[in-house]
């Protein structure tokens, strides 16, 4: 039961930040909190794997700030949220024996996080009366739950 908490809770980071639902889920294959080994989700965990998500996330940061970035609610931003949340997911119920199940979790997790994050930024963009603290905000809180997550997995 653990497990789907937590694949929905990963595909909730992945509908506020897209990469930083795999970079997490990565690190903690890398370093060996979550098995993934014997199974098609094992590149989760190989050597480079954490490093180059991080820096997609990274990259995934600075470019939500840009004024030109469309909103997460587009097919391909909404669909980019679905598969990280699945990916996410599905390596999270993997660690149990339950690959399907976490990966339709972190599916709806995303759906979750996307369709109930952006009211919510605009609420905080509003209170700010500009977006920029509003997106650190939820900067900080899918950094704070994808860490929250992996250090459930200990």
């Amino acid at each position: 039961m653990t497990l789907y908490l937590l694949s929905l809770f990963i595909g909730i980071v992945a509908g506020l930040r897209a990469m930083t639902a795999p970079a997490a889920v990565s690190w903690a294959a890398g370093l060996g909190l979550l098995d993934l080994s014997g199974n098609w989700l094992a590149f989760m965990g190989y050597r480079f794997t954490p490093w180059i998500l991080s820096v997609l996330a990274l990259a995934e940061l600075v470019t939500d700030k840009l004024p030109a970035t469309p909103s997460r609610k587009v097919p391909q931003q909404f669909g980019a949220r679905i598969l990280t949340g699945a990916l996410a997911g599905a390596a999270i119920g993997a660690g149990g024996g339950m690959l399907a199940g976490g990966a339709i979790l972190g599916a709806i997790g995303a759906v979750i996080g996307t369709l109930g994050g952006a009211p919510i930024r605009a609420r905080l963009a509003a209170a700010f009366g500009r977006d920029r603290p509003a997106a650190l905000t939820e900067d900080l809180v899918a950094m704070t739950g994808a860490v929250l997550v992996v250090l459930s997995l200990a």
